[in-house]
């Protein structure tokens, strides 16, 4: 019988076969260009969104789905035969999804247990949380248990980026702390991380090269880790950042995906992000 399902929605930037192969259930925010709305990753692909940034002449933004969406994720998972649903939200520190997932269930009337956790991060970051709680709940592990670790990962998940500019971020309004490097773009390649929920300045660099290379050398510090995760957001230089990670002591295989469009509506086009998960101390 089928044990525990892990929901979470597509800021998680999981690949359709990431989703697959761990059995995670991904409900869409939807990318709006101008009046055109999209359900992110089933109307359009991350090397499509990549492709209307260039073309388009307004920049695109996000709404967080309806607590229906949610709901329907839950009654997928109860008809399923699931014991339990654990739903992974991105940061409510700059979206309103994890209310939407909460007020879904709501809609449930009690037909299975639901608990929603705050993944106070985004991208890979959730992902990789995703990833881990479902491999644990593929063991028979409970619905308290696997939250229990998704809680604990809150506190030692990391994600950094490297951004070729602040515009996305400053006009989206997710800047957090990084609004003091505004004043000096043209002379920085912003490092920017997600610190308590929100994005937050982490150090200025003078070149897109120093920028990766203090990225990657900071996530090598770091190690050893249990998790780690590449995310591409249309970056020419992808390739190089990957091979400076791999130096780095891991537990688990790196995992490299493209930067969805939840994601890269705010970081803006050649974005490299990077998303990690400490060891128990």
């Amino acid at each position: 019988m089928p044990g525990v399902r892990v929901v979470t929605d597509s800021a998680c930037d999981l690949s359709d076969e990431l989703a697959a192969r761990y059995g995670i259930d991904v409900v869409p925010l939807t990318i709006r260009f101008g009046d055109e709305e999209l359900l992110d990753r089933r109307d359009v692909s991350p090397a499509e969104f990549w492709r209307r940034c260039e073309a388009s002449p307004v920049l695109p933004e996000t709404a967080a789905p309806p607590p229906g969406a949610f709901t329907s994720a839950y009654e997928r998972a109860a008809a399923d035969g699931a014991a339990g649903v654990l739903c992974l939200t991105l940061s409510s520190g700059v979206s309103a999804t994890y209310q939407a997932a909460l007020a879904g269930t709501a809609l449930l009337e009690g037909r299975l247990p639901v608990v929603v956790v705050d993944t106070r991060s985004l991208t890979m970051g959730q992902g990789l949380m995703c990833i881990a709680t479902a491999e644990l709940a593929a063991t028979g592990a409970s619905l308290d248990q696997a939250a229990a670790l998704a809680r604990d990962l809150v506190a030692r998940t990391r994600v950094l980026g490297v951004l070729d500019t602040l515009d996305h971020l400053q006009r989206g309004g997710r800047i957090g702390g990084a609004a003091a490097l505004l004043g000096s773009l043209l002379s920085i390649k912003p490092v920017i991380e997600v610190r308590d929920g929100v994005v937050e300045q982490e150090s200025r660099q003078r070149t897109r090269g120093r920028a990766l290379d203090y990225l990657a050398a900071k996530v090598v510090a770091d190690a050893p880790l249990e998790r780690l995760a590449v995310c591409d957001g249309s970056a020419p230089d992808i390739d190089a950042i990957v091979d400076r990670l791999r130096k780095a002591e891991v537990a688990h295989e790196l995992v490299l995906t493209d930067l969805g469009p939840v994601v890269g509506t705010h970081s803006g086009p050649a974005a490299v992000g990077v998303a990690y998960q400490l060891p128990r101390r």
